[in-house]
């Protein structure tokens, strides 16, 4: 029921919010979450050497609190998206650029179980098996959610392709990659990004996508929230303990 309820909120134009766990397995760590906090969670080990099938615990924890649950895969591979969808609320692929991979990387999400010749010739001539199989895709996939990454430059200039494929939810700016590949790496602040991003926004909202980026301040997440972004990705669990840490202990040593 979340990832349904995560997905009508998108079509309907609404704005929500979540954050990232990279480094939380314990499913006990989901009671702490405050109500209503909370629309999704993604769960990603981009950076450990965790494996994504060690977070199933917190999804269904989550799940159970009604947050949606996608997952981050570590690459562009179709078998890892639809593998990951079948487990999941849906999947964020990072660094898609490319218009026919993002065609096929959405349809391994959101055509699954299709595949091989089959699901070819369904992206090429829209010809399906029968009237039967279509209807039976599109019930079975109907609340999954696809979100690919937009990290590089190709990427922005391909945007307005990328999101008129089927499947699309939302596209989802990582800006550290994205900063990088435009020459200004980490710099989070400077006027080309912030530019950048507001072009995204306006590109996806052209197609009823929503659009966003990952921040861990919130002067940069409020920035970009007010130029129009509806896919609110704030920090992760070890930056959201860390800054609670930095606000509070040092307010109880000045005593």
């Amino acid at each position: 029921m979340s990832g349904k309820l995560l997905k009508e909120k998108l079509k309907a134009g609404e704005t929500v919010y979540g954050t990232m766990f990279a480094h939380a397995l314990d499913p006990a760590i989901v009671k702490w979450l405050p109500e209503g906090t909370l629309d999704f969670v993604i769960v990603s080990p981009e950076h450990t050497a965790y494996d994504l099938a060690e977070f199933l615990p917190v999804r269904h924890a989550l799940e159970a609190k009604g947050i949606a649950c996608i997952a981050r895969t570590h690459g562009r591979d179709m078998a890892d998206v639809a593998k990951v969808c079948d487990t999941y609320d849906g999947v964020v692929v990072p660094y898609v650029e490319d218009f026919e991979e993002a065609k096929r990387l959405a349809a391994a999400a959101v055509y699954r179980p299709l595949k091989g010749k089959v699901l070819e010739r369904v992206l090429a001539t829209g010809q399906w098996p029968s009237e039967k199989t279509q209807q039976y895709i599109s019930e079975k996939n109907a609340d999954t959610i696809f979100i690919p990454m937009i990290e590089s430059v190709p990427a922005v200039e391909n945007l307005d392709a990328i999101c008129s494929i089927p499947g699309v939810d939302a596209v989802f700016v990582g800006p550290g990659d994205l900063t990088a590949n435009m020459g200004i790496p980490k710099e989070y602040d400077h006027p080309d990004l912030v530019a950048t991003i507001r072009r995204i926004i306006k590109t996806a909202a052209k197609h009823d996508v929503a659009a966003g980026s990952w921040f861990g301040t919130t002067e940069q997440a409020l920035r970009t929230i007010r130029d129009g972004a509806r896919l609110v990705v704030y920090g992760n669990d070890g930056l959201l303990m860390q800054q609670a840490m930095n606000r509070i202990f040092p307010q109880l040593q000045r005593g």
